[in-house]
């Protein structure tokens, strides 16, 4: 039997990989503490990402792979971490309140993106992390619809909004400002104006993630958040259909041409599951998302299926993670956000500063 030593702890937990981060514990810096005492051992994991769905999972895979020391207890204490974006000397500027502004965007219309952004949102947060919504498609504001959201926002001090809140995620849109079925009939300088403030002028509080979804194309939105804002990385939602991968890619281009870091590629509308028989087939093409990522290098975060569900879901203000959270759909979205999240703590593993911790136990 192996000698029960801080080294051989460590040496055990380096055999452990994280599927999201797609690396052993120790290289990716989760283990924050070992502790020995006589033949006890505690260990203390600390994620980059939120984890509250995976704590239990987590600290079985730890108590395996030290099951051959000789330890009478093993104790994994599990807490997260979220860290901001280091700064650059060429960065914009920082949002207040906001660790981490992820873009989620498309290179074409009709591709779900608006979906995909609430409910990866919604994902996050029932992961554990404070998490904010902006919409920023000026011309065409869905999110009011999607989170069941009615009624203005309000202001302390008549200068900033206070976001609306709805299933613990905090929002903004300018569907907010105006009536349902009223136009925004304004120039690109009008819309790209009014981002700044929905962004600038909303009391965001304490965010480990702003989830801003973006207008569909490459045009004056996607530059003001890009050169305006410290965005911390962007996921590109496409189908497999060839059209759309085009405009995808020209959407991936865009960010690599003004420096936002590509977190990966969601492939939505993969799968087509019949509710009548069951039968399962390609509607827009098969793999296409992963030809994609291996044409650039990225990470397919996963693949997400069409299903009629999630359109009734979303139509009704009750979106498929809170519709129905222990479903298959709901799941798929969880593991799509924490592939997103774990990207993005890869980015921030060498980042400096004090940042703030979500405890979570297993015990």
């Amino acid at each position: 039997m192996s000698e029960l030593s801080r080294e051989a702890v460590e040496a055990a937990l380096a055999k452990v990989v994280e599927p999201h981060l797609g690396r052993d514990l120790v290289s990716a810096g989760c283990v924050g503490d070992i502790q020995v005492e006589a033949d006890r051992v505690r260990v203390d994991l600390v994620m980059g990402f939120p984890v509250r769905g995976l704590v239990a999972d987590l600290g079985k895979r730890v108590r395996g792979a030290l099951a051959g020391l000789p330890a009478s207890s093993i104790e994994v204490g599990v807490s997260t971490a979220i860290m901001p974006r280091e700064a650059d000397a060429q960065d914009p500027v920082s949002l207040p309140g906001v660790r981490n502004v992820i873009a989620v965007s498309s290179g074409k219309g009709g591709v779900g993106k608006s979906t995909t952004a609430v409910n990866l949102a919604l994902a996050l947060s029932g992961e554990g992390a404070r998490v904010g919504l902006l919409d920023a498609d000026i011309y065409g504001p869905s999110l009011p619809r999607m989170l069941g959201i009615s009624g203005r926002p309000s202001s302390k001090d008549g200068k900033r909004f206070q976001p609306m809140t709805h299933y613990g995620v905090q929002a903004m849109s300018a569907g907010f400002l105006i009536d349902e079925e009223e136009p925004m009939v304004w120039r690109g300088a009008m819309a790209t104006q009014a981002l700044e403030q929905l962004m600038r002028d909303t009391e965001w509080e304490d965010l480990d993630y702003l989830i801003v979804d973006m207008p569909p194309g490459t045009g004056d939105i996607q530059l003001t958040l890009a050169q305006r804002v410290k965005v911390a990385g962007a996921v590109i939602v496409t189908t497999p259909q060839d059209i759309a991968l085009l405009d995808a890619s020209r959407g991936y281009k865009m960010f690599e041409k003004v420096g936002v870091p590509v977190l990966g590629i969601i492939e939505n509308m993969g799968m087509h599951h019949c509710s009548e028989c069951g039968h399962e087939e390609h509607v827009f093409g098969e793999g296409g998302g992963q030809r994609m990522a291996e044409k650039y290098g990225l990470d397919l975060l996963g693949s997400l299926p069409l299903d009629i569900r999630i359109r009734e879901q979303a139509d009704s203000g009750k979106p498929s993670v809170i519709a129905d959270p222990d479903g298959a759909i709901a799941q798929a979205y969880r593991e799509v956000a924490r592939n997103m999240a774990a990207r993005l703590a890869l980015r921030h593993a060498d980042a400096a500063g004090a940042f703030p911790e979500i405890s979570i136990s297993d015990d």
